[in-house]
């Protein structure tokens, strides 16, 4: 098999998208990664759409785009996990994993003999990691949490969006679910850790990620900037807090993003413009300085780029080494000749009969290569081969399936 992590393989309890984020990287790196899946409904998120994957002849599958994004790679059992027998199935399953990844709320598996305390007997060397909303400890604990309400009480809204005294003014979430890819990239990172770990000691490791605790932690600079100076961040729209010039900027025919990110990248800047004496200017000749005159050299810079197209202006700025481009739909993205040079877009043969198209892992290795070759599954399509991969005979099987424990 290919990948750094072939030899690990993972019990994934999880479901939405926190989680499965997390157990798609271990996949992708990898890793055997077993999705256990509720009977007859599997994954929330196989049913949040439209779209729906199509088949060759139009009709649509029962797969959804949503689903389809973070479950590559992966083997789906299904499993009734309030049953003893499918508790029992866990236990063995858990019994051959590296690592077991679920997001049930705080108490849940324990009720059913499938916490850390009870798993670890039967395998030391396990790494469970629980992700939730707010962690396994403190007066929220037990309450159920989405991303959205998280970017919102985690303050990352309050400093996404125009300022109210502008057009489309007011707090904005973020685009995508970023908070829980970020819990799902916090949690591979915790669970590669403890795996390194385990390599010294021999021992395996609980891991508490809380979704809150994640937004709060990567604030980054928004909230360092509040700690250092007492003032509260406010949302400045696409300008940058700590940088300028850094914003979206019109030309004469459209937007352009520009970065400006030190004072020799001004001086260069100000030469592509047109404007040299500007770099000379002590209200700009600093970052600190054109930080707190933002809102004198913003218009002016505006005045310059409205004297030409946005191509005239990409070319002269990029000849400089000056960051410039245009705001991309996602087509247009995933039509960029370095995103198509990079193969961050390619197809899978599914299940179904459709061409599934696939965003690749951004990470690249030399001595052992990602190897994207298993789309995400139907739900249940492997039951059977793990099954018989615990001994489990085909008489047995057939009794799980009448009781409903698969």
């Amino acid at each position: 098999m290919a990948g750094p992590l072939s030899h690990i393989r993972v019990l994934d309890l999880s479901r939405i998208m926190a989680g499965p984020w997390a157990g798609q990287v271990l996949a992708d790196l990898g890793a055997d990664v077993i999705k256990v899946e509720r009977p007859g409904a599997g994954d929330d998120t196989r049913s949040w759409g439209p779209p729906f994957l199509k088949k060759p002849d139009g009709t649509e599958t029962k797969e959804a785009g949503y689903y389809l994004s973070v479950n590559r790679g992966k083997r789906s059992i299904t499993l009734s996990l309030d049953k003893p027998e499918g508790q029992r199935i866990v236990r063995a399953l858990a019994a051959r994993s590296d690592i077991l990844l679920e997001n049930y709320k705080v108490g849940t598996l324990p009720r059913f003999g499938l916490g850390y305390a009870d798993l670890k007997k039967i395998n030391p060397k396990l790494i469970y990691c629980s992700v939730t909303g707010f962690g396994q400890t403190g007066p929220r604990r037990d309450q159920a949490a989405y991303d959205f309400l998280i970017q919102a009480m985690g303050g990352l809204m309050s400093i996404t969006g125009e300022r109210d005294d502008k057009p489309g003014g007011g707090p904005q979430k973020v685009g995508i679910p970023i908070v829980d890819i970020m819990t799902g990239m916090y949690a591979t990172v915790a669970m590669l850790a403890a795996l390194a770990r385990r390599d010294v000691s021999g021992n395996g490791e609980y891991i508490d990620i809380g979704m809150l605790d994640v937004q709060v932690g990567f604030l980054a600079n928004q909230a360092m900037n509040h700690l250092v100076s007492g003032k509260t961040p406010r949302r400045s729209g696409n300008a940058h807090p700590n940088i300028q010039p850094q914003d979206v900027f019109p030309c004469r025919d459209g937007k352009v993003v520009i970065v400006v990110g030190n004072d020799g990248q001004f001086v260069k800047f100000c030469d592509a413009l047109g404007r040299p004496e500007w770099a000379k200017d002590e209200q700009f000749a600093t970052n600190p300085a054109r930080v707190r005159n933002h809102g004198v050299l913003n218009p002016m810079i505006i005045a310059e780029l409205n004297k030409q197209d946005r191509a005239h202006w990409v070319a002269a700025f990029e000849a400089v080494g000056i960051p410039c481009g245009p705001i991309n739909s996602i087509p247009e993205a995933f039509a960029d000749e370095q995103v198509k040079h990079r193969g961050m877009l390619f197809e899978l043969a599914h299940p179904s009969g459709a061409k599934l198209p696939q965003v690749a892992s951004p990470m690249r290795f030399m001595q052992a290569p990602l190897k994207h070759d298993v789309p995400p599954p139907l739900l249940g399509q492997h039951t059977l081969e793990i099954l018989h991969g615990l001994g489990i005979e085909n008489y047995e099987v057939e009794q799980l399936r009448k009781s409903g424990i698969i």
